[in-house]
């Protein structure tokens, strides 16, 4: 059954995309009618999602605003014996990205004596990440309550090596060197899990635990902070297009939060992760996947919290240009690799009992639904208007659904802009505020909102086509499927 349901998402995609293609050529009509109720369905689904956008948006810079530190002083709220594992897994990292990240977490507007810091190191990145993390550690490491550093073998029988097993070794350790057999509980204790460039901002300990703090059955819940992409400015514009999307498709989750998985940066109990036994270490799509350990071990009593606050990383980047997209697709493709996980869900959901067989529902059409839209939808929307036309016959030329096709359509996408005049709009104030002020020239804002003419083709290139990749890799499997793919990171300009 496993094998079938690596095969299914990608034949469900690539049998949409041949089945419109024959089809245009013997029914041609059919396909016509599809196409513009399928573009209708998508224009409105933007106006809704461009509702959530402005919404989560406007709470996000609410909650900026906000000192919670002391906000969570006033509640009266007993927070002082919440303890916060901050988990940054590095492999072959520039010591300045590192030194840069920690930084960060020295200016947070939180009790450090609270914060406990974790340098997950790979075995496999060798003796220079060794000497980074002690360099780290000598200059920060006096500031926290505890600063541990861990080293995951490489070559465990039956793991992938990546981002999941090395936190699933990381947090394994913390948990057995600093948290049992201390006074400290474990369900007082919240790990968040950051890349290595990542820079938690401000406030973000005291949101989460204002938050924790204030959510019915926290134990539950992870807590899902908005990634924001902090150089804009200095990556090309594909790049930009993407960083800019996966901050608002963030946004609009965070609207949502019945829909809401854990990405990229999040925070959760540590309790939830010894109940489930840490991350599975056989995975490339981690975060995704522990949300879906935990939705299973809980029966469907799991959920993710929405932080509307934000943390900030790094958007892909290249020596050059050609450089840059290479990157560029080779992260969407592991990110679209995500698909890997439909096996897990179908089988594991349906076995458990006590799941409610709603949820599961939801959860298994929502999986499949998440990964054939990736993988289809921006083909369909931007290019099979014109296949009835070309392939329908000189019969179906002369019809009226021929002449009126194009004209529909069009008017569909006019109408579709206007979430991409909101979202080119809401790009300007995603801008670093530092990088903003040191850089920013009259013109830029002009160049920052035009360049969304080119987002079509950004999503077909490094949306669609990696994602049928992932797909077709999973179909195939073997030497087809995926390893782990790390981001390659330059150092940063120093914090001021």
């Amino acid at each position: 059954m496993r094998r079938a349901l690596e095969i299914l998402p990608g034949a469900l995609s690539w049998g949409t995309l041949i089945a419109l293609v024959l089809f245009s050529w013997k029914l041609p009509l059919a396909v016509a009618i599809f196409i513009v109720l399928y573009d209708l369905f998508w224009m409105l689904r933007t106006v809704y999602f461009t509702i959530h956008l402005r919404s989560s948006f406007n709470l996000m810079q609410k909650n900026m605003g906000l000192d919670w530190f002391q906000k969570l002083r006033a509640s009266g709220k007993p927070w002082e014996h919440i303890t916060h594992a901050a988990v940054f897994t590095i492999y072959k990292e520039p010591y300045e990205v590192v030194r840069e990240s920690v930084l960060s977490l020295t200016k947070t507007n939180f009790p450090l004596k609270n914060i406990i810091l974790v340098l997950a190191l790979e075995e496999r990145g060798g003796d220079a990440d060794v000497v980074m993390a002690k360099k780290v550690l000598a200059e920060f490491g006096a500031h926290f309550k505890h600063m541990l550093i861990t080293i995951h073998p490489a070559s465990i029988p039956d793991e992938v090596a990546g981002k999941a097993s090395n936190e699933a070794w990381a947090v394994r350790r913390m948990h057995e060197d600093l948290v049992r057999g201390t006074d400290t509980r474990v369900e007082d204790v919240l790990v968040s899990v950051f890349d290595a460039d990542v820079t938690p901002t401000k406030d973000y300990f005291g949101i989460l635990t204002h938050t924790f703090l204030n959510t019915p059955n926290a134990l539950h819940a992870g807590y899902q902070p908005v990634v924001v992409f902090s150089n804009a400015y200095h990556v090309p514009i594909f790049a930009r297009l993407l960083g800019f999307s996966c901050s608002f498709w963030g946004l609009i989750q965070q609207g949502h939060p019945e829909m809401l998985m854990t990405f990229s940066c999040y925070s959760m109990p540590l309790k939830a992760l010894v109940d489930v036994g840490f991350w599975n270490t056989n995975v490339i799509a981690e975060d995704a996947r522990i949300f879906y350990q935990c939705l299973d071990r809980y029966a469907g009593d799991w959920r993710v919290v929405p932080l509307h606050y934000p943390v900030t990383m790094e958007a892909i980047s290249g020596d050059h240009f050609l450089s840059a997209a290479g990157n560029l697709y080779k992260q969407q493709r592991r990110w679209a690799w995500g698909v890997e996980n439909i096996p897990f869900v179908v089988t594991s959901f349906i076995k458990n009992k006590k799941f409610p067989w709603r949820a599961k529902l939801y959860w298994i059409s929502n999986i499949f639904e998440t990964f054939h839209s990736w993988a289809v939808s921006s083909l369909v929307i931007f290019l099979a208007g014109i296949l009835p036309n070309v392939l329908g016959g000189a019969e179906f030329h002369t019809s009226v659904a021929s002449y009126n096709l194009p004209k529909i359509t069009s008017f569909l996408m006019n109408m579709s802009v206007f979430g991409l005049i909101t979202s080119a709009v809401f790009s300007i104030f995603l801008l670093s505020p530092k990088i903003a002020v040191k850089n920013a020239r009259w013109y830029h804002s002009a160049y920052y909102v035009a360049q969304w003419v080119f987002a079509p083709l950004a999503f077909i290139i490094f949306g669609a086509f990696p994602a049928l990749e992932s797909q077709t890799r999973l179909m195939l499997g073997g030497k087809f499927r995926l390893g782990y793919w790390n981001t390659p990171r330059a150092a940063r300009e120093p914090q001021a």
